[in-house]
């Protein structure tokens, strides 16, 4: 499919959430992209298929004509990776198992050139982090400020990662700033609290976007994925890591993912309205001591308790109480315990993961529902300012609301 068709005929988000990856289906005679569950395909020209396998293992180029086999690529994951690439406005989108083989994929492609070193900005996801920070990949990490990555990058540097929003603090980074800052060197931002509908990285200057696409842009907790938006030049590297690695993504997973993004612009907005409400509310409430709600808006919502948060997540009925984000349903989790663990406790500190610190993925329920369970579960243990201060907790005079 021509990359410049849709864009060229429909630029918004909206429109292109819808139709992207899908240009082709009437000419086929079909409504509903198609599920090629196929792992092998036939070919009787050997010669002919061994000369397209060469050119692959060359220039990592998609074949032109049928597939080959399924770790090289499918059709129906071909389609997603279309669709994404048009909301993230980049060349060319490369899909796997899980974000976390989607990073690996972009560490290990910029191994292969000999540069191993990566500048990053804290707080990453939790298991982001610990890739990095546990060298698995052979990795050597330089954690920075936002204004320190300059002089942090070094002529070995592969790329700085930066998470914005962040997780779970929410935190924001002036990405254009960022992108100047790099020079040179790609700027990775994971944009899976963001998504495409409320930010584009690559507009600010940035070279790869990273997406957790388990998250919104599956939107309903049931199928695994990432998926690396950037220029064609690197995702042919990508698409050669991931055919000699293996983290392919499924074609169910594929469908399903094509399928979550024609309604990612509602449900990012109409959750995202219900998040800036009940943050406003979290602010004013006596029983939290602060709240954690980005300028860009997102449906993601960050509070720190006076009270026990564990009492908190025990005491919720209607919001789940689950790691990962971005459903139809409400999730909240104790980032310390769960999503954060796996990060040294100094380093969590550092980055303003608290232990009282609650993240919330707020759904499409009711907001005035959500705000019953919330309130409920706040009430559950009454704690007094005077046990308050014999715990060593701070307690103001008023919810802080912070803009992270």
């Amino acid at each position: 499919m021509d990359a410049d068709t849709t864009n060229a005929t429909a630029r918004s988000v909206d429109t292109l959430a819808v139709h992207a990856g899908r240009e082709d289906l009437a000419a086929l005679g079909l409504h509903a992209p198609p599920i090629d569950l196929s792992t092998t395909y036939p070919s009787y020209d050997s010669r002919a298929e061994a000369a397209r396998i060469d050119a692959f293992a060359a220039t990592g180029e998609a074949p032109e004509g049928p597939p080959v086999y399924g770790r090289l690529g499918n059709p129906t994951v071909a389609r997603f990776e279309t669709a994404l690439a048009r909301l993230e406005d980049t060349e060319a989108a490369v899909a796997f198992a899980s974000g976390m083989a989607a990073l690996s994929a972009v560490l290990l492609a910029q191994h292969a050139t000999g540069l191993r070193h990566v500048v990053a900005v804290r707080p990453l996801y939790g298991c982001s982090d610990h890739l990095l920070t546990a060298g698995l990949l052979g990795s050597e990490v330089t954690w920075a400020d936002p204004e320190g990555v300059a002089a942090a990058i070094r002529p070995d540097t592969a790329l700085v990662m930066v998470e914005s929003p962040a997780n779970p603090t929410l935190a924001e980074v002036d990405l254009a700033a960022l992108a100047e800052a790099c020079g040179t060197v790609p700027l990775l931002v994971d944009n899976t609290f963001a998504t495409p509908v409320l930010q584009r990285p690559v507009h600010s200057g940035a070279r790869l976007v990273l997406h957790s696409a388990t998250k919104y842009l599956g939107g309903h907790g049931d199928v695994l994925g990432g998926v690396v938006a950037c220029d064609e030049a690197f995702a042919r590297r990508l698409r050669q890591i991931r055919f000699a690695t293996g983290g392919v993504l499924h074609p169910l997973a594929g469908y399903l993912l094509l399928r979550g993004l024609s309604t990612l612009p509602v449900r990012v907005r109409a959750a995202s309205a219900s998040a800036a409400s009940l943050a406003a509310r979290l602010a004013a409430d006596p029983r939290v001591l602060r709240v954690h709600y980005p300028k860009l808006g997102g449906a993601m919502v960050a509070f720190e308790t006076r009270t026990d948060p564990h009492e908190v997540i025990a005491r919720v009925r209607l919001i789940t109480p689950a790691v990962s984000l971005g459903s139809v349903d409400s999730l909240i989790q104790h980032p310390a315990s769960i999503s954060h663990r796996i990060v040294p406790e100094d380093d969590r500190a550092s980055a303003g993961v608290s232990e009282r610190l609650l993240r919330m993925s707020v759904g499409l329920e009711d907001t005035e529902d959500l705000w019953r369970d919330l309130d409920q579960a706040l009430d559950g243990e009454r704690v007094r300012p005077t046990r308050l201060l014999e715990q060593g907790v701070q307690v103001p005079d008023r919810a802080e609301f912070a803009d992270a």
